[in-house]
């Protein structure tokens, strides 16, 4: 039985409950998934696959907190990650950023596992469900490498290890884990494979439709540091997805929901309320007159509790958790960076400018202007981090961009009177796995710290 608990037994009821809402009960008690229509209800389920991830926004140099009062509020375990120490959870804790990812990748492979054979059900509807779930669990495979397993680099992809990875619904398959590659190689295959099934126009921001897939490879080779494959990925979902938001145009009282953001090419969303003092290094990366400064950002003063310094607020505008799901913007930046990279660093500028114009009134707006590569390529990580800031995506920028010199700082926290420091490529870019999870599952190592 233990081999179960890498998504608990815990997890494999909620599955059930889950379907609760959606599924027919067959007999007394016990619920199945027999129509086609019952896998779609299940994807449909938002509180299961609409879940982004939670620790990135703690462990990331966007934030610094300044405020006695917000780090009394953090749970121990929050602290922890917030400090990066070697050792989050205690030996009765779950870390729930770990089980609620492992959940979605259990509900998918059950869809995968039996879709197909479902009934009452058109093959093109079956193959579009199983186009999605594909989706989905490349998206949580890829969260986990980045939170979970060391570093991707090429030269060592073979050795380090990436994360226990399930490809069926049996709970009591080897939890040993494959390499780096491996791993990489199945999110790659399991999007190439859903891509010609995909529905061009999803029903909503929840489901993956084909610029979803074609831009989760691209930040899936973004990660892998493959960078013309990340652009040219990033071109094809531009092609199909492309509008961004006009922020001349919005005011606090504006701002669309998540379901009504045309940038947004799939939802997910960060579940941790509490809002976070923004780095004084990034807020200065800032001019005023960014309309994301002042439409994103809000004074500490103004919030409760206070703090010096301003807070990211773009969720609060609309009532929602922080989405940190894929993009437009991303895409543009990913695109720009490919081009960068290439030599290409005047188009590169240019895809900045194109989304810096919709950042700017016109009277304060400013086309950035590079004079080399080195120069562009600071640029648009710079300007990744003004579009993405507050929602976690630049740990993952931090983790990648660590070997080469010049782009990621050491980074320097204080809490209780104690300084902790994480250093570019350091072991403590990579969460440790909860205690908990290896003993009851004793093929799955620890992490190196």
């Amino acid at each position: 039985m233990k081999k179960i608990s890498i998504i608990s037994f815990i997890i494999f009821c909620a599955f059930l409950t889950s379907c609760s809402n959606f599924v027919e009960v067959e007999q007394y008690n016990k619920r199945t998934l027999k129509y086609t229509s019952d896998y779609q209800y299940l994807l449909n389920n938002s509180n299961i696959f609409e879940y982004g991830y939670i620790l990135p926004l703690l462990s990331s140099d966007d934030i610094d907190i300044n405020s006695s009062v917000i780090l009394k509020n953090l749970s121990d375990e929050y602290k922890a990650v917030y400090t990066w120490k070697e050792s989050i959870y205690t030996a009765d804790q779950t870390d729930v950023n770990w089980a609620n990812i492992y959940k979605q990748i259990y509900n998918t492979n059950a869809i995968l596992e039996s879709v197909l054979s479902s009934k009452k059900g058109t093959d093109a509807e079956k193959q579009a469900i199983y186009a999605e779930a594909l989706v989905q669990r490349a998206y949580s495979y890829l969260m986990l490498m980045n939170m979970y397993s060391p570093i991707y680099q090429e030269s060592t992809a073979d050795e380090t290890k990436g994360v226990p990875m399930l490809l069926t619904p049996d709970l009591y398959t080897s939890l040993e884990r494959p390499s780096s590659r491996r791993v990489y190689e199945q999110i790659i295959k399991d999007i190439r494979e859903a891509l010609p099934n995909l529905t061009a126009l999803p029903n909503n921001v929840i489901h993956p439709g084909k610029a979803a897939g074609y831009a989760l490879l691209a930040r899936t080779y973004l990660y892998m540091q493959r960078y013309d494959s990340a652009g040219v990925n990033a071109q094809k979902a531009l092609d199909i997805q492309n509008t961004l938001l006009d922020l001349r145009e919005l005011t606090t009282s504006t701002m669309p929901t998540r379901f009504n953001d045309p940038e947004i090419i799939l939802s997910k969303v960060a579940s941790f309320d509490q809002t976070l003092p923004l780095n004084s290094k990034l807020l200065n990366l800032f001019t005023t007159n960014d309309l994301r400064y002042s439409l994103y950002t809000r004074d500490g003063g103004s919030l409760s509790p206070t703090f010096t310094g301003r807070a990211f607020y773009r969720n609060q505008l609309t009532n929602e958790k922080i989405n940190v799901g894929l993009s437009v913007p991303e895409m543009m930046l990913i695109k720009a960076e490919s081009l960068i990279r290439s030599n290409l660093y005047v188009e590169g500028i240019n895809v900045i400018n194109e989304l810096r114009k919709m950042r700017f009134q016109a009277a304060d707006y400013t086309p950035l202007e590079a004079q080399s590569v080195n120069d562009a390529l600071k640029i648009v990580i710079e300007e990744r981090q003004r579009e993405l800031m507050g929602r976690g995506l630049r740990w993952f920028d931090q983790r990648r961009l660590g070997s080469e010199e010049g782009l990621i700082s050491t980074v320097e926290r204080t809490v209780d009177g104690v300084t902790y420091t994480l250093e570019p490529m350091s072991n403590r870019y990579t969460f440790p796995i909860a205690q908990n999870i290896i003993d009851l599952n004793k093929e799955i190592s620890q992490n190196p710290r």
